[in-house]
């Protein structure tokens, strides 16, 4: 038998490295842009494509994890995305790029589902579980307080290809460490794999996402996008009548019908798109808006980090008199005020109030960063640990990708919409795909045809524009929070008959 707390550390690293290459590239979106000339269309896709191969392969990835073993498929999910990380380190243009983040993301889902099985495996009584996914959380919150200064760093001072490049060290060592403080562990007779399953998911989601971000170049209401949405829906329809028929499915539909596990899902739903999503958004704002590098965006996003790493820590406290329902409302409301003060401080275009916003929103999801996890794989049999852990990352991974590109069109239309009123008040045209490169942080290339003397004022007015669409953003994430601590507060009321509470 492995060191149990060696164990825990070592999944806990395995899934902090995702969460760092995650928000590691968000502060280097700016640069990519400019390197690669990218739109705001292609930069959404930097952070999508990898996104969305994650979160459509999370489903399939835990059930290969419960068949074929946890510990060989971390191993196996290492290497992928030690190869992938090389591959975007070396991209020449934002198609291969992208490419490599989709093959990135699928390495990721199969080390996520098997590093959280293993702790849902392993730690299974009430104390020693809530100590794991405390300390779990805590990881988490660590790797989102360093990748913005990493990311900013590395991109400042070398070049923003070597974010990838350092992945391949990190990986070495945690090979290392899972050879030798991971115990193998697989449940195959529970677990089911099924390529049309996952096939129908993963084709319904890429669908949904294409429409909500070419939506903005397209048009909301053209018949591609239509096509776009509408194929999406029912593909995903599919998608469920094909696992209901399952003797075996991947994912066990009838868990919807208990509202405590609704109550975690939403909770957890809420908070990635309320919450996580802002380290995608918020580096873009501390560029465009405050005219930061990216090491000093970096740092300005410690705010946010750091209290999502203390209150994580904080989380185990209050549910001595809090149950996981209580804290995921509170902390559901206090991300949807956070947001709102965000927004409010945005528009004074003052950092040291948009900090205080960003504290305030980083306070609640760190309450709920390891609670959310904790609620869901609570309602799971812990046979189907590779299951629920892929449930439960992909509700979270869905909610970022699907706010990414709905919040992104938000931002886009808004930043358009503002900048297309200043535009004529100085007799100049606009464009989508001017408004798509100020967006971007890629202002230069944008304004590059204008006369000098224009190009000063076109920039000024495309930063009101971006501030405009980014506090929009942050009102609508706020009230998403406040809807879903609703819903949560609803359908999570404890089951007395049960005897279970969140």
């Amino acid at each position: 038998m492995k060191n149990l707390n060696w164990t825990l550390y070592t999944c806990s690293g395995v899934c902090a490295l995702i969460m760092l290459d995650t928000n590691v590239v968000a502060v280097s979106l700016p640069s990519i842009a400019r390197s690669l000339n990218a739109s705001f269309v292609d930069v959404e896709w930097v952070v999508s494509a990898y996104m969305l191969a994650f979160a459509s392969f999370l489903l399939p990835a835990g059930s290969i994890a419960d068949r074929l073993g946890r510990r060989k498929v971390m191993l196996f999910g290492l290497a992928v995305f030690a190869l992938a990380s090389l591959l975007c380190g070396m991209a020449w243009t934002t198609t291969v790029l992208n490419v490599a983040r989709a093959v990135k993301g699928l390495g990721a889902a199969l080390l996520l589902t098997s590093a959280l099985a293993v702790i849902g495996h392993t730690f299974h009584g009430e104390r020693e579980r809530t100590r794991a996914w405390s300390i779990w959380g805590a990881a988490m919150g660590v790797a989102m307080t360093v990748a913005p200064l990493l990311g900013g760093l590395i991109t400042s001072v070398i070049n923003w290809r070597w974010i990838f490049y350092l992945n391949l060290p990190v990986v070495a060592i945690l090979i290392m460490l899972v050879r030798r403080h991971v115990d193998e562990s697989k449940n195959a007779g529970n677990a089911s794999f099924d390529p049309l399953g996952a096939a129908l998911f993963s084709a319904g989601l890429f669908c949904i996402i294409w429409g909500l971000i070419e939506a903005s170049v397209a048009g909301w209401t053209s018949s591609i996008t239509v096509l776009r949405f509408a194929g999406g829906a029912l593909l995903l329809a599919a998608f469920i009548v094909f696992e209901r028929r399952q003797r075996a499915p991947m994912v066990d539909l009838s868990l919807f019908g208990q509202r405590l596990f609704v109550g975690a899902v939403l909770g957890m739903f809420g908070y990635a798109i309320a919450a996580q999503v802002l380290m995608t958004f918020l580096p873009l704002y501390l560029q465009n808006a405050f005219g930061y590098s990216a090491v000093v965006a970096g740092c300005a996003m410690l705010p946010f980090a750091v209290a999502m790493v203390v209150f994580s820590r904080l989380a185990p406290l209050a549910g001595r008199r809090l149950s996981d329902r209580g804290i995921l409302v509170t902390g559901l409301l206090i991300v949807a005020v956070g947001n709102v003060a965000t927004a409010l401080a945005a528009v004074s275009v003052s950092y040291w109030l948009v900090a205080q916003g960003m504290l305030i929103t980083g306070a609640g999801a760190g309450l709920l960063n390891g609670t959310t996890q904790k609620a869901i794989l609570a309602c799971i049999p812990r046979e189907r640990s590779g299951m629920g852990s892929g449930i439960s990352t992909t509700t979270r991974f869905v909610g970022i990708v699907l706010a990414v590109g709905g919040l992104g069109a938000v931002l886009a239309l808004r930043t358009a919409s503002s900048f297309e009123r200043l535009a004529l008040l100085h007799g100049w045209t606009s464009s989508p795909e001017m408004v798509g490169r100020i967006v971007a942080g890629n202002a230069a290339e944008a304004f590059g045809h204008l006369p000098p003397a224009m190009q000063v004022v076109a920039q000024a007015a495309g930063r009101q524009a971006f501030i405009d669409g980014f506090s929009s953003v942050l009102y609508l994430a706020g009230a998403l929070a406040a809807v879903v601590a609703v819903l949560v507060l609803i359908l999570a009321r404890p089951v007395p008959q049960s005897g279970i509470e969140m």
